[in-house]
């Protein structure tokens, strides 16, 4: 019985938190509501603060679960081959959870917004990933590791916003191709 009660908690967590992340990337954090949140995972909205405490309770758990899943999505194991970060990179772009990130970035950068501490944590998450899979020596000389990093997720983030404004302006194949061709001429 006990067990049953614990199934049905983690999976009314897991829809809220679902439910949340696609609205929140559709409509921003602002915008979205208990009632929209509770509607679209088919649970009482009582449930929210009961599972998360708040509004922002329940925003550090998507941008957690979304981290978590991209990271994965990224990891690699000791005895992997590191496989080809710049591939990785610009198949981010088409990640919904890119498409949450992207949405928060906007309220994130206003001051005093509930999210920028959130944002700033996820920003850093993504750079460390990144970072970690480049070799230092593919760098030219007086090019920092951190600096080359930030450029790539703020390119990332650029090339994504275009996309999802105008698709079909922007051909993802040849941002992969160029990236390519600027870093190897390096």
């Amino acid at each position: 019985m006990a067990t049953r009660r614990i199934e049905r908690t983690q999976e009314s967590r897991r829809l809220l938190v679902a439910a949340a992340a696609e609205l929140f990337a559709e409509k921003g954090y602002r915008q979205t509501s208990f009632v929209d949140i509770a509607d679209k995972a088919g649970i009482s909205r009582g449930s929210i603060p009961w599972h998360f405490g708040n509004k922002l309770g329940l925003l550090e758990a998507v941008v957690e679960d979304q981290l978590q899943a991209v990271l994965t999505r990224f990891a690699r194991s000791a005895d992997e081959p590191p496989g080809d970060l710049l591939d990785q990179v610009v198949d981010f772009i088409r990640l919904p959870a890119t498409r949450l990130f992207i949405t928060l970035l906007a309220e994130a950068v206003e001051a005093g917004s509930p999210i920028r501490e959130h944002y700033a944590r996820l920003h850093a998450a993504l750079r460390q990933s990144v970072q970690a899979r480049i070799p230092a020596k593919a760098l030219p000389a007086g090019t920092s590791p951190e600096a080359f990093t930030v450029l790539l997720v703020g390119a990332v983030i650029g090339v994504h916003a275009q996309w999802r404004v105008a698709p079909e302006a922007v051909d993802l194949e040849a941002v992969r191709a160029t990236i390519r061709a600027l870093t190897d001429a390096l």
